[in-house]
This record gives C-alpha cells, structure tokens and sequence, in this order.
C-alpha cells in the first residue's frame, strides 16, 4: 500500500511538473499602424510561435499614429496597465526613458553570445541609445519619397520625375491642363511634423538647435514658403492622410509625397495603374538630408516576473532581428535597420522590388528625427501641426507672420535654457 501511495504521490508530482512545463508564459504587445503593419506581424506570429511555443502574445489594439502610442503608454504607466513591449516612433523614445517607463536592455544585451551576429550594429543602435544604454531595438527606417501614377503622369506627356519642388508645381500645371482633377497630395499631416523636418534637412539644418526652434532662422521661412507654393498652385485638396492613401491607391492623384512605409500598402491596393516611386524633390536641387522614419520596440513592462521579461526579450529580440526583420521589408516599403536581414536574407529582394529600392538609395542622405525636448514635446507637435494646416486651408496667407506666431508659441513650450 505504501508503494502504491508513493507512486500515486511521485505521478501527481510529475504530472503537475509536466504542465508547469508546458504552460505558456503570457506577453502583451502594441504597435501603431494596423494598416501598415498588420500583414507584417501576420507573417512573424507563425515563425516565432513555431521557435517560442510556450510563449503566447497577445496583440493589443492598435496605436493610430505615434503620438497617439506615446501619449496611450504615458496614460498606462499612470494606471499601471503597461504592455510588456510596445512600439514606439523613434523621435518619441525619449520621453519614456527619461521617465523611468521604458527598461534599459543592457541586461539582456549582455546575456547575448554574440550580439552583433544579429545584424545589429552601432549606427542603428545609437537611435535608440540613452545615456549610453540601449533602450530599444530599431524595427524600420523610413524616408520620405514620392509616389507617381504614371498612366496620369503620362496624359500631361511628363516621363522624368520632378528632383525640385519648383519642378513639381510645374508638374501640378501641365497635369492640370490634361484633364488630372487632383494632381498631387504632400504629405504636412504625416506624423511628427516629419515633412517639415524633411524641407529644413534638404537644407542642412536642424529642426531644433541647441534647444532652440530653428524655424527661426531664414531656412525655416523658406520651408514654409516652399509649403504656400505647393499647397497653392497645386490646388492641393485637405485630405486626412488615410483619405488621401486611398485616393492615391485608387488612380485618383498623381502625385504623392509620403513615407516609403506605405509601398506595401499601396501596391496591395492599387488600382489598374502603374506605379513608380522616386527620390524625394528638393528645394534648389538634391536635398542635402532627410530625416529618419519609424520605429522602434521598447520593453516597458511592469512585471517583476522573469519569465514575463525573458519572454519579452525573446520577442523583441526576434522581430528585430533576422527573418522577423526581414519581413518589414516584404510586407511594408520600410528598410530593416538590421544588417543580416538586409545583405544576408533580402540580398536578391530590392533587385526585384524597385519601388522599395528608392529608400535605399536615399540611405546617404539619412539624418535623425528630432524630438522636440522636454515634457511638452507632443504639444509642441500639435501646435506646428495647426500652423501647417492653417497654409493648406488658406487661413494664412503671410508666412513671416506664421513663423514669428509659430516661434513664439513653440520657444515658449520648450525647456528654458539652463532647465
């Protein structure tokens, strides 16, 4: 009896030991973009779940743009309800490690046999390095480019892509004369007011400048005068920036001025149409720099649980590096800033996929993203945001006006020196 007893008792053990081993260890995961980045994630879910079955993650919903998953993970760490990785625009990383939200991955770094082998490399990561701590593994890069209906392009006898917005105004006319009722969208909503960031690098200036608003200077003047013209003699229509994707997608606009991320998009859209991407125009020839798109994953999770956070490792990890990244590209027109994936898997990819080549060739020409400093940096974004629409609705007119008004408005949300 006592045998029996015991190896009822050694059973029970065991049996428990088995499903302790095989319970899966629970993640949660947010990103922005459902669009953009739906298909991408369909992709790797298989090729992880099938290396990490017994981790199970679960998909939150969606962040409607950058600001919206900054301001959404800002509002979670007050309520305690946090993912364990989140995906966030690379100008808004800051603001959660200088709050204490976002986990520095030094520790998990360290554990790694050979980081490196990953494709990870120290221009990348530097992105997403904070006082000399990584916080986050880049996912995609992102430059802007132009988008060009070529049947459209066609009925106005145009064959080359305009290299310099004064070029595409002229584009704009002789589009219009043919009969092209919407003949360019220039993406000024995209987020992080990453367009006007756009015209101050093809200058060769920043943004922001030793904390200050650059917009100040004469090359700010010349951004938003660059703006007027555009909006003005393209007759240019105020779409919301889902409206005008599908536009584009749908052979109503010939022109589009947008991220390379929504390549994937659009081709899995297009109507019957044949569609080009080109070098992003300049102000008075080749743009002297753009500034750098996209995204990084965070480990922003509240457990004390190792597991938890080895599991969260393990999945930021995975779709930052190697085929995981290599399905940004395949699915998205975003770059993998990963090494392995793009000289090793997507050797042969970009041959087969000009439209996604365009980025790449811009590559040189890649400058940072800049965040506005401060506890005030989404605000900030705001407020340029409503000066920019003011030019695409008509409500100013005077661009000195709107650059003191914007200036003023800006330096006052912004650290004071010295804080």
């Amino acid at each position: 009896m006592k045998r029996t007893l015991a190896t009822a008792a050694l059973l029970a053990v065991s049996l428990v030991a088995t499903a302790q081993a095989e319970e899966k260890v629970k993640i949660e995961f947010a990103y922005p973009y459902s669009h953009l980045f739906d298909v991408t994630y369909e992709k790797i879910m298989p090729k992880f779940n099938a290396k990490y079955p017994n981790i199970e993650v679960s998909i939150r919903a969606t962040y409607e743009n950058y600001e919206d998953g900054t301001n959404t993970i800002l509002r979670e760490a007050v309520s305690g309800n946090l993912p364990d990785v989140t995906m966030q625009g690379l100008n808004r990383q800051a603001i959660l490690v200088e709050k204490g939200i976002a986990r520095s991955l030094e520790p998990y770094i360290n554990k790694e046999v050979d980081f490196t082998k990953d494709g990870y490399h120290e221009a990348m990561l530097t992105l997403s390095t904070f006082n000399d701590e990584v916080h986050g593994l880049p996912f995609s890069v992102s430059l802007p480019v132009g988008y060009y209906n070529m049947d459209l392009m066609a009925k106005a006898g145009i064959t080359e892509f305009p290299s310099t917005w004064s070029e595409v105004v002229e584009t704009c006319k002789a589009l219009k004369a043919n009969g092209v009722e919407n003949p360019i969208f220039w993406g000024w909503n995209i987020t992080g007011n990453w367009f006007l960031q756009a015209l101050m690098w093809s200058q060769d200036e920043a943004t922001i400048e030793d904390g200050k608003f650059n917009v100040a200077s004469d090359a700010g003047l010349k951004a938003l005068e660059t703006m007027k013209t555009l909006f003005r003699e393209c007759e240019m229509k105020n779409l919301e920036w889902k409206e005008a994707l599908s536009s584009f997608s749908a052979g109503q606009v010939a022109m589009m001025f947008w991220s390379t991320s929504a390549v994937g998009a659009v081709e899995r859209s297009q109507g019957d149409f044949t569609l080009k991407t080109g070098p992003f125009p300049g102000i008075a020839g080749t743009p002297k720099g753009l500034p750098a798109g996209g995204n990084a994953a965070m480990l922003v999770s509240q457990s004390d649980d190792p597991a938890v956070l080895e599991a969260s490792w393990a999945w930021l990890k995975f779709i930052t590096s190697g085929e995981g990244a290599a399905d940004v590209a395949r699915t998205t027109g975003y770059m993998p800033p990963n090494k392995a994936a793009n000289e090793i898997i997507l050797a042969d990819f970009y041959k087969e996929n000009p439209n996604k080549q365009t980025a790449v060739d811009q590559l040189p020409l890649l400058r940072d993203w800049q965040a506005y400093p401060g506890d005030n940096g989404l605000a900030v974004t705001q407020v340029i945001y409503d000066g920019i629409e003011s030019i695409v609705v008509g409500e100013s007119d005077d661009m000195k006006a709107l650059q003191e008004e914007l200036v003023d408005e800006v330096q006052s949300l912004l650290p004071a020196e010295g804080s």
